[in-house]
């Protein structure tokens, strides 16, 4: 049994230690908002934050995460009013939405690093997530109003 917390909630997983992250938070807890791409960590679709750093879920282990704090794309905010989630609807970023909840969880990472990031910081950042769409002036778009919210927010606060 591997214990660690998914969006704030304990769980136990009884899958093998070798099984992909993604395949348990997919197949066994029910959250499908993480999305199956390439299998290999080089698309971006299954992007979740485990200790608050992106990662790619079909990449890291389950046994790799136990006593680990994992947040999906449905734990950012299930209301959907992180900034980041505001600024993708208000900029309709997705075009046929499968990678979108990769990108927005790889941008959130990205602007805790880079608060006021730089269109080199984002290409840098997001380069590993891909858009079949190629909706990548959306998403810097999307980025840079976060950001911009995100500052207004705190200089507010």
């Amino acid at each position: 049994m591997i214990r660690f917390r998914v969006n704030g909630k304990a769980v136990i997983s009884t899958a093998d230690g070798d099984t992909p992250l993604l395949w348990v938070i997919r197949e066994d807890l029910g959250m499908t908002g993480t999305k199956f791409g390439c299998g290999i960590g080089q698309c971006g679709a299954c992007t979740v934050h485990l200790n608050g750093q992106a990662v790619r879920s079909c990449s890291i282990r389950v046994a790799d995460v136990a006593g680990a704090a994992v947040t999906t794309i449905e734990g950012l905010d299930p209301a959907g009013q992180h900034p980041v989630q505001q600024a993708w609807a208000t900029l309709q970023v997705p075009q046929c939405g499968y990678c979108q909840s990769g990108q927005i969880m790889q941008a959130v990472a990205l602007l805790k690093e880079y608060p006021q990031p730089s269109d080199a910081d984002i290409d840098n950042v997001m380069a590993g997530n891909l858009c079949r769409c190629m909706t990548y002036v959306r998403i810097r778009a999307a980025i840079k109003a976060a950001a911009a919210a995100s500052h207004k927010g705190k200089a507010h606060a």
